[in-house]
C-alpha cells in the first residue's frame, strides 16, 4: 500500500519565490470528496492522472495514482468533477535536502499560498525555510478538496457555490 505523508504550511514571505528549481500549472477536480476516500482527476504539463486518497490518520494517508490519458482528464473535469475546480500553480524547491512544493492558487482560490512537504516517517526531522509560516496541516479548510466546496475567495465574503457554478462571486 502507498503511504503518503505530507505536512502543509503558510507562508510569511516571498523569500522563497529566489529559490524554485520548476514551475507547473495544475487543473484538479474531485469526483469524491467524502472523509474516507477522495478521488481526484488531475492535469499539469500535458499529463493527467486519477488519485484515489483513503481518510487521513495524522498526517498520513493511502494514496494511489494512476497515469490516464489527458482527453479523458480534460472530459471528466469537464463533465463529472465537483465545480470549480482547483487551479494552481506549483513551484518545487530544494531546502536542507527535502523537497518543498508550493502552491499558489488562482481562479477560486486566488492569495492562497500553501508550502508542503512530504516525508518518509511521520516523525521526521527537517529543516524550517524563513519563509515557512503556521502549520495548517490538521486544518480540513486547506484540504485541496474542501477548497472545492470553501473556495479561499469566499472565506471572509459568507459566499457560497451552487452546484455546476464554476466562478463565484463573493
Amino acid at each position: 500500500m502507498a503511504i503518503e505523508i505530507e505536512r502543509k504550511f503558510l507562508l510569511t514571505n516571498d523569500e522563497w519565490r529566489s529559490q524554485v528549481k520548476s514551475r507547473s500549472k495544475f487543473v484538479q477536480g474531485y469526483l469524491s470528496t467524502t472523509p474516507e476516500r477522495t478521488v481526484r482527476i488531475r492535469m499539469a504539463d500535458e499529463q493527467a492522472w486519477l488519485t484515489v486518497k483513503g481518510k487521513s490518520c495524522g498526517n498520513s494517508r493511502c494514496e494511489y495514482e494512476y497515469t490516464i490519458p489527458l482527453t479523458d482528464a480534460v472530459e471528466m473535469l469537464d463533465c463529472l468533477c465537483k465545480q470549480p475546480l482547483i487551479e494552481k500553480w506549483r513551484y518545487r524547491l530544494d531546502f536542507c535536502g527535502h523537497q518543498w512544493e508550493i502552491d499558489e492558487f488562482i481562479g477560486s482560490n486566488n492569495g492562497l499560498l500553501v508550502a508542503e512537504i512530504e516525508l518518509k516517517e511521520a516523525d521526521e526531522k527537517f529543516s524550517r525555510p524563513t519563509w515557512l509560516g503556521d502549520e495548517v496541516s490538521d486544518d480540513p479548510r486547506y484540504f485541496n478538496s474542501n477548497l472545492c466546496a470553501h473556495p479561499f475567495s469566499c472565506w471572509n465574503n459568507n459566499c457560497s457555490i451552487s452546484p455546476g457554478e464554476k466562478n463565484p462571486v463573493p
